[in-house]
């Protein structure tokens, strides 16, 4: 019989990154636990060499939750426009 054994993390200063298209926030997140059961791959993040691709730009937490909103709602206008037009039968 094959037992799994999971341990629960506790992250001390944690971050989100949001992109959105070419932007991109890391929006502070504090003290955060995770269940073990849902950790699939863990590793630690070396600021001082990471390195983002060059058409990436940083912006504030409200440009990019202004950005996920209009996101969202191009995503909710393109998928009611395609149910719309399914009558039409483009296949």
């Amino acid at each position: 019989m094959l037992s799994r054994v999971h341990s629960n993390v506790v992250l001390e200063g944690a971050c989100e990154r949001v992109v959105v298209g070419n932007l991109y926030c890391d929006i502070p997140l504090g003290l955060y636990a995770i269940r073990g059961e849902n950790v699939v791959l863990i590793g630690v993040l070396d600021s001082e060499k990471e390195e983002l691709p060059p058409h990436m730009t940083a912006v504030s937490a409200a440009e990019i939750k202004r950005a996920q909103k209009a996101e969202r709602e191009a995503t909710y206008l393109k998928g009611s426009m395609r149910k719309r037009m399914e009558f039409l039968d483009f296949d």
